[in-house]
């Protein structure tokens, strides 16, 4: 079972969406993430390189004919940190929905 963790680098919605899609994929075309996720190349670009530094992903240049093609992965930390976190979300989701009131009991509506 993966432990909960929340993880505030991989939190940052556009990280999210990032992680989140290259979970589902061995690889991702730098094109295929930045046109799916509607980001201009330097936003994009500026986020890889955060969760790279951080070890999350692994980035491969290539040439494809003329012409260059950038990919990128998520590693094997990448991976357990985004399963921590989804647990973390999952965890938050399954907390009892009404506040409680000052009495203890949790509150109802008539």
């Amino acid at each position: 079972m993966t432990e909960p963790r929340f993880n505030e680098l991989i939190h940052s919605p556009t990280r999210l969406s990032i992680v989140a899609m290259l979970a589902a994929a061995q690889w991702a075309d730098f094109a295929f993430v930045r046109d799916e996720l509607g980001l201009s190349e330097s936003a994009l670009s500026k986020q890889l390189s955060t969760l790279e530094a951080a070890g999350y992903l692994q980035t491969r240049k290539r040439q494809v004919g003329k012409y260059p093609r950038t990919s990128t992965r998520l590693t094997r930390a990448g991976r357990r940190a985004f399963a921590e976190h989804v647990a973390a979300l999952q965890q938050l989701l399954r907390l009892p929905a009404e506040p409680e009131n000052v009495s203890g009991s949790a509150s109802r509506s008539p």
